[in-house]
């Protein structure tokens, strides 16, 4: 094959998660890393668990991260008719045949495998039937699966692994395998390589978790006469118990819409994701997408498991924390003008946006962003951590209340002096707001830590933040005085 052709094909059984969403990523680097095509290919065989808020979510969830593809979305249902024809063909060319072994005998036959210590695998009680037997057997309406024939000779089947290397499997250690329920409906091994065949897919790079399939996937390819794939099989992503994240396990830490509701910039969590197997070969953590593109390489994907560190008892970094910090880079590196549209959305959600931060207070709503963004992690924090610059009913940081910040004996009394002092500042800007406060402080036998700290809790919240001089001209005279005077609320 010439093409660089790949596919991300998910099964919309649930949400997307982040063990799909780096496949559908290291797919998406390769294919445009090469000037080849993505096929986004949704696997809905499985019908009674795929639901269409599945498949709306897994290509949200695309959308969201900036993964786009080139051909598609197929569904797998669409093309049934060929699953089924390749399989009569199969059986047609003597490399599949119908088996009508009951559930019963091969139960039995496997548990005297297993009582004799003997290798469960079935032994080709139906692999030679004359077609008169199968005519005849058809006729008494007894059901029957179709089974590949596995070829009878020597040697072994393998394939070379862009990541694990040479992986090879002898013809004799694999019993012939079913390819179509007794149902008529084909399985996944052969829906998965007819797929492939017709889509002309050239590189296959998904999980280790698949591996098992590969050997058998190839016997397949080289029944219906189609050029065989590069295959790259990724490590698994286990928690720090060593257990495979999973839906089931997680929850939803490991939905990609969970990264997206909690104040995750897309591309941090595309450059999160990539580094949860992969490494560049140096010591960069931060991509952009040209770079990435630029830098990614099969053979530089990890032959072991990745690590999700998931540490749900911390507030803080309530997911891995490489994510949390991956972000946070993120939100203090870009364009301010581009930061403002996703906090927006975030202030909007919160029911504290005010249009004029689009106009006349555009310039005031970005030196807020600036200034704020330094100690901000996700984007919730505009809203949560930051509510005290675009709202009057904030929440007093537990560590204001609780250390010397507001417990001084004298703050009560002293703050709404300091308060008027500032009242009276024409003008009001950050040199003349701490020249007052200097002033006051040695006035008063203070250090100028003690109210300008007291000051930084009143007006944020916080006990921590930007310069508070700067802080003072930026939140503006009229907010410094109310909330300066508001101090008996916490005393």
């Amino acid at each position: 094959m010439s093409e660089v052709r790949l596919r991300f094909p998910p099964s919309p059984t649930g949400y997307l998660h982040i063990g799909g969403a780096r496949t559908a990523i290291y797919n998406w680097l390769y294919a445009r890393k090469h000037g080849g095509k993505l096929i986004l290919r949704i696997e809905d065989t499985d019908v009674e668990r795929s639901t269409q808020g599945s498949i709306d979510g897994i290509i949200e969830g695309l959308e969201w991260l900036g993964i786009d593809w080139d051909e598609g979305p197929y569904f797998q249902t669409e093309f049934a008719g060929e699953h089924v024809a390749a399989a009569n063909r199969l059986i047609a060319e003597g490399h599949a045949y119908k088996c009508f072994c009951t559930k019963e005998e091969l139960d039995a036959k496997r548990e005297a495998a297993l009582a004799a210590k003997q290798e469960v695998k079935y032994d080709g009680a139906c692999r030679n039937l004359t077609p008169e037997q199968v005519a005849e057997k058809e006729a008494a309406g007894i059901p029957a699966v179709v089974r590949f024939k596995v070829p009878d000779r020597q040697g072994k089947v393998g394939y070379n692994d862009k990541v694990l290397g040479r992986i090879e499997q002898a013809y004799s250690e694999i019993s012939d395998f079913v390819i179509v329920r007794s149902n008529g409906k084909p399985l996944y091994l052969l829906c998965n390589v007819v797929d492939d065949i017709r889509d002309r897919i050239s590189h296959i790079i998904r999980g280790q978790d698949h591996k098992d399939n590969t050997n058998r996937q190839i016997l397949l390819y080289e029944a219906l006469g189609a050029p065989i794939p590069v295959f790259a099989h990724m490590p698994l992503t286990m928690d720090i118990k060593g257990a495979k994240i999973s839906k089931r396990s997680h929850g939803e830490i490991v939905a990609v819409q969970f990264y997206k509701k909690n104040g995750f910039l897309p591309w941090a969590l595309v450059n999160f994701l990539v580094l949860l197997g992969w490494n560049p070969g140096d010591d960069r953590e931060i991509f952009s997408k040209e770079e990435l593109i630029e830098a990614f390489t099969l053979e530089r994907i990890n032959k072991s498991s990745s690590i999700f560190n998931h540490k749900k008892d911390d507030p803080k970094f309530f997911t891995d924390p490489k994510a949390i910090n991956i972000n946070a880079h993120y939100l203090r590196a870009m364009p301010v003008a581009e930061l403002a549209v996703f906090v927006k959305k975030e202030l909007v959600e919160a029911g504290i946006w005010d249009d004029a931060y689009e106009h006349e207070k555009k310039e005031w709503f970005c030196k807020v962003l600036e200034l704020s963004r330094e100690r901000f992690h996700t984007l919730k924090d505009f809203a949560t951590l930051g509510r005290a610059y675009f709202a009057d009913d904030f929440a007093m940081d537990e560590q204001a209340l609780n250390k010397n910040v507001l417990k001084h004996p004298e703050l009560k009394e002293l703050l709404p002096i300091l308060a008027d002092r500032f009242a009276a500042l024409d003008p009001f800007d950050q040199q003349s707001a701490e020249q007052a406060a200097r002033d006051f402080a040695e006035e008063n036998g203070l250090k100028v830590g003690i109210p300008v700290n007291a000051s930084r809790a009143l007006i944020t919240g916080q006990v921590k933040g930007p310069s508070m001089f700067e802080l003072f001209e930026l939140m503006g005279q009229e907010v410094v005085v109310s909330r300066l005077k508001n101090v008996t609320k916490y005393f």
